[in-house]
């Protein structure tokens, strides 16, 4: 996790070099949508590209361990929350170029489908349904409803570990079902390769066509996932040819509750925190159900989410 800092001295660099506000032991919770974590020992916001490029060279060149927060989807933070310095990312500049949407990472995704959908551009309908922002989509080729990140992406700009930048095409970061390149470059003192922002290739389409998508997208998600409550999405990845949520179901899991996690009774994939549970009471149910379907389905349920943090004093629940 690194070597401790001296979080007063390293918030004053920032502001001094920077200009840059960084605030101690900030809680996390609040900026996840599991609602669960614990402290950060610095935590900085990144309103834009420069400022962002800024505050990784700066954490590299101190060898201050950092942690890239989007919109907190698919994370649980530890509850003794996360050493080093939080970069929270909400560089949000975007515009329609033609058949292109540009895009800074911190852009949330469903703010992208439905710019997109007003300019008469099709490909993005699919980001409604995410949670997370435009950076994270690349990061994990995050997809839904038949679309995903891959197939839209025409390049992205990424900042190297050498404090360098790149512009790539999509095909070069080697995507697969919700992987890419930037997933294996990563090490406890954080990402290795950055996304400052993409470049999607869109087609053109009639906009009321494409907001009767996106409305059909919103009915199926409110039918379908326990919306309104805190959850970090689909806890696990689909096995080949299957559901993760169908072999959750069959298995009678749902409702499988430890302390305030329980998992859901409207989607079984998704993992709920309905009476103020932890981070730990999370982790606990994911294990469980990962347990079951091993040793009932002989299937080994990769995770979707990311356990990010100081997760040291962690101890698994012990078997009833």
């Amino acid at each position: 996790m690194g070597e401790p800092f001296d979080a007063v001295r390293v918030a004053a660099d920032l502001a001094r070099r920077l200009g840059v506000k960084a605030t101690r032991d900030e809680p996390l919770a609040r900026f996840t949508t599991m609602r669960v974590g614990g402290p950060a020992d610095l935590y900085a916001v990144a309103h834009n590209t420069f400022e962002l490029r800024g505050i990784v060279r700066f954490a590299r060149a101190r060898a201050i361990p950092f942690l890239l927060l989007g919109r907190g989807s698919n994370l649980v933070i530890s509850d003794a929350g996360v050493r080093g310095l939080v970069i929270h990312v909400k560089a949000e500049e975007s515009r329609v170029d033609r058949d292109r949407y540009v895009s800074d990472a911190g852009v949330p995704m469903a703010r992208a489908a439905t710019e997109t959908q007003a300019a008469g551009l099709a490909g993005l309908e699919y980001g409604l349904a995410i949670p997370g922002t435009v950076g994270g989509a690349v990061w994990a080729n995050a997809g839904a409803h038949g679309g995903d990140t891959a197939s839209v992406l025409e390049s992205a700009t990424l900042l190297l570990e050498d404090g360098s930048e790149v512009t790539l095409p999509a095909d070069e970061l080697r995507f697969a079902y919700r992987h890419s390149r930037l997933k294996d470059a990563m090490d406890p003192a954080g990402a290795r390769e950055i996304v400052l922002g993409a470049t999607f290739r869109l087609r053109p389409d009639d906009a009321v066509a494409i907001k009767g998508r996106l409305e059909e997208i919103r009915r199926w998600r409110r039918e379908h996932q326990p919306l309104g409550i805190p959850s970090a999405g689909s806890v696990f990845r689909n096995p080949p040819g299957d559901s993760a949520g169908r072999l959750i179901d069959q298995l009678g899991l749902k409702g499988y509750r430890v302390g305030g996690a329980v998992v859901s009774e409207k989607h079984a994939n998704f993992i709920v925190n309905d009476r103020g549970g932890t981070a730990t009471d999370v982790r606990r149910v994911v294990e469980h159900v990962r347990a079951q379907v091993q040793e009932r389905c002989g299937i080994t349920l990769a995770l979707e989410i990311e356990l990010a943090g100081d997760w040291s004093a962690y101890t698994p629940q012990e078997a009833a």
